[in-house]
């Protein structure tokens, strides 16, 4: 394809696009919410936003990286140290120019995360869906008018990398059969892990197993799996090199994540974990923030990898496997945001046209939770900095993810269809 026929086709795609006026719409909210994130940004919360985490980390890293985890940031820094080098760029363009070209590149992957999620739809649509694109740009659109993306814009955060690889990765698991693209699907979803641990509940999901009672059919692609797994941990291991040279990284990150004070201050995460602890801290009564954290991860995980196992379904059931990963690693872990909600809506609006068009459960379960995880959470974190001296729970949120995690699992093991 020519320049010429590239630019005949995307110029003719847009037109077919702006007829839509909801799609007309999006373009000024984009618009809207990149202008005011630059406006708050570098002139009001220069020093109340997470890029300047990012900024610093970029600096620390190559100046100090012994401290990587320790320097004085505004929050603590826990990703993965390989990530940082990603950060680097953007501290050498200096903190306006280099906020400019990272929200600059925010709304790219945005337009990217589209075409990609679009792509997907295609694949996984029911054959009792429309067969038209209306309903399918409309639930787009409906994403990029999300607060979780104004949020995302208006913090500097990087949600938006993990949720373009995430969609990437799924989208060739769906299309490519052959063990070298499972590998390298499974590197692209390694690397979304590194840039943010968001994903890493994921990984048990890439096994290829599926246990089925009824027809007494057992299935394991020993190969398939194993190719899987050292596809997504081939990119983490890199960070073993960093951690050898450099012992005093390990024990920070550790220390950022699981041992160190910061998972038991309260605050208006919405994890299950969270809410347990600010209930625990609330009442004076000790705790074990790793020890809670594991206990949930037990009861949450163990449930739903028990029942992907167990699922009724094997077309393209790495859908769910998807899900799961997301909603486990967002009840579990320590802080769970708004614009963490980035890695889980496109799933949702996947799910959407997965399940049948009249399925009870979409109606029931998994529409709710993502019109109000789309464009209610943020409210209820609001609320929480009013009530947090009597009532320090951001709990609202936590229901519809366990409402979704609910309905997904019944999907998975029931067989009437119409659920």
């Amino acid at each position: 394809m020519n320049l010429k026929e590239f630019y005949f086709r995307i110029s003719t795609r847009l037109k077919d696009l702006w007829r839509y006026k909801i799609f007309r719409f999006t373009v000024i909210t984009q618009i809207f919410y990149f202008s005011l994130s630059l406006i708050l940004t570098l002139i009001f919360l220069r020093n109340q936003n997470d890029f300047l985490v990012y900024y610093e980390v970029g600096e620390v890293f190559i100046t100090d990286i012994n401290n990587l985890y320790t320097a004085d940031y505004l929050w603590p820094f826990r990703y993965f140290p390989l990530s940082a080098i990603f950060f680097i760029p953007f501290y050498l363009l200096g903190f306006d120019f280099g906020y400019v070209v990272f929200s600059l590149l925010n709304l790219l992957l945005n337009v990217i995360i589209c075409i990609f999620l679009y792509k997907v739809i295609i694949i996984i649509r029911g054959v009792d869906h429309e067969k038209d694109d209306k309903r399918i740009v409309t639930y787009i659109c409906l994403f990029l008018m999300g607060l979780p993306n104004l949020f995302n814009y208006i913090l500097g955060q990087i949600n938006l990398y993990v949720s373009f690889l995430i969609l990437v990765s799924l989208y060739l698991f769906l299309t490519r059969e052959d063990l070298k693209w499972n590998l390298i699907s499974s590197i692209i979803l390694g690397c979304s892990i590194i840039i943010k641990p968001i994903t890493i509940f994921m990984v048990p999901f890439l096994l290829v197993l599926n246990l089925r009672i009824k027809q007494r059919k057992f299935e394991f692609e020993t190969l398939k799996s194993i190719v899987r797994i050292i596809g997504v941990v081939l990119p983490l291991t890199l960070n073993i090199f960093l951690f050898l040279l450099y012992p005093t990284l390990w024990e920070g990150f550790l220390n950022a994540n699981f041992t160190g004070s910061d998972p038991i201050m309260p605050n208006h995460s919405f994890s299950l974990t969270k809410i347990i602890l600010n209930f625990l801290n609330f009442y004076s009564i000790s705790n074990i923030p790793f020890l809670v954290l594991i206990l949930v991860l037990l009861i949450i995980g163990g449930l739903s990898f028990t029942i992907y196992v167990f699922r009724r379904i094997n077309k393209n059931s790495l859908i769910f496997g998807y899900t799961f990963g997301i909603l486990i690693m967002l009840l579990v872990y320590y802080d769970s945001w708004t614009h963490h909600l980035l890695a889980l809506t496109p799933l949702l609006i996947i799910l959407i046209f997965y399940m049948p068009r009249t399925s009870r459960i979409t109606k029931n379960y998994i529409k709710p939770s993502f019109f109000f995880l789309n464009f209610f959470d943020l409210a209820f974190m609001g609320i929480w900095f009013i009530t947090q001296d009597f009532f320090p729970y951001n709990f609202v949120s936590t229901i519809f993810l366990l409402i979704i995690l609910y309905g997904s699992n019944k999907f998975c093991l029931i067989e009437d269809s119409i659920y």
